[in-house]
């Protein structure tokens, strides 16, 4: 494996994630990214609408109102921070520096703001995490056809796959 920084848009990756499998995947994919081109990460969570009512019950057990649980955020920001840092540990060293954002909005929106500076975004094939549909086939579509940087999709199912 070439493990000399790749020449090119310096900016750091950024993957979306959400808590399901194919958004783990994303994720290892983007630390493993970041480490040939000596970038950092920046992993990007967004929930919101119905999705956050929906992880407000789930995580919290609180809910009725239809209000978002106060520390909603935090939460997911712990266990997105948390996931992370087990991936991070499974891919090794060099360790490339990972930032968490978990923000309230359309998925396709929040990623595509949080990557305005990146030299790539990832998402995964589909997905539908704790916190929301993230890395699915509509948000990945949407962020294909509205980006300005690189985008991959990495597939859900890899079985079959050469690699």
């Amino acid at each position: 494996m070439n493990t000399t920084p790749a020449s090119g848009p310096t900016g750091p990756v950024v993957v979306g994630t959400d808590g399901s499998e194919p958004a783990r995947k994303a994720v290892l994919f983007a630390l493993r990214e970041a480490q040939i081109r000596g970038v950092g990460v920046r992993a990007v969570c967004a929930f919101g609408g119905r999705h956050a009512e929906a992880a407000d019950r789930s995580m919290t057990g609180w809910g009725g109102s239809g209000a978002a649980a106060p520390h909603l955020e935090e939460a997911v920001a712990r266990d997105v921070t948390d996931t992370v840092e087990e991936l991070r540990q499974q891919v090794g060293e060099p360790y490339v520096e990972v930032e968490v954002r978990c923000e309230r909005g359309r998925p396709a929106e929040v990623l595509l703001d949080a990557s305005q500076d990146a030299g790539l975004l990832v998402v995964g094939s589909r997905g539908a995490g704790r916190w929301g549909r993230l890395s699915l086939g509509s948000t990945s579509t949407e962020i294909v056809h509205h980006t300005h940087v690189p985008v991959v999709v990495v597939p859900h199912d890899t079985q079959g796959s050469a690699g």
